[in-house]
């Protein structure tokens, strides 16, 4: 347990001795709020007019007021900070599941990559034994047509030369 400190402070011109647990500087601070408030009072005309006991209880009800007000923002802020941190929370869980869907993504992505890739190369390859297919077919095709056609034209021309001739003896 803490030692008890003994601070003096003065209060509307009086000397007092406080003590608590709490630092010498609080209890300073405590003091510099009644001053203050005393001094906001002071400035008021009908302060002066009043009796000294109620002095006492206008300066407390005012310090009540000023606790209670205080006491409410507190609250205020603390169901604010309750919002914030379900927020929070709800967003960790959005991040998580995102990441979490992030990488299925990547792994679907590269599994899709993956088969892409092997369809590419199975078409490549399907292409490939068409074109050799068909190249083969062509190819045999050319090859009887290139020996036919030489012969064709060697009776061609023997047929245009017979031809000549005849007309020839006749003019």
């Amino acid at each position: 347990m803490a030692a008890k400190n003994n601070t003096e402070v003065i209060i509307d011109g009086k000397v007092y001795t406080l003590s608590g647990y709490e630092s010498q500087e609080y209890l300073q601070k405590v003091a510099t709020y009644i001053n203050d408030k005393i001094a906001e009072f002071k400035m008021l005309d009908e302060y002066k007019r009043i009796p000294s006991d109620m002095r006492s209880t206008l300066l407390a009800l005012n310090i009540a007021d000023d606790y209670f007000k205080a006491k409410n923002q507190v609250e205020k802020l603390e169901q604010d900070l309750e919002v914030k941190d379900r927020e929070i929370y709800d967003l960790k869980h959005e991040l998580i599941s995102n990441q979490i869907r992030m990488e299925s993504d990547a792994k679907s992505l590269k599994e899709l990559e993956k088969e892409n890739k092997e369809l590419l190369l199975n078409k490549t390859r399907l292409e490939a034994t068409l074109e050799d297919a068909l190249l083969g077919k062509v190819d045999k095709l050319e090859k009887p047509e290139k020996t036919e056609k030489p012969e064709e034209k060697k009776t061609d021309h023997t047929e245009e030369k017979k031809e000549e001739k005849p007309s020839g003896k006749k003019a």
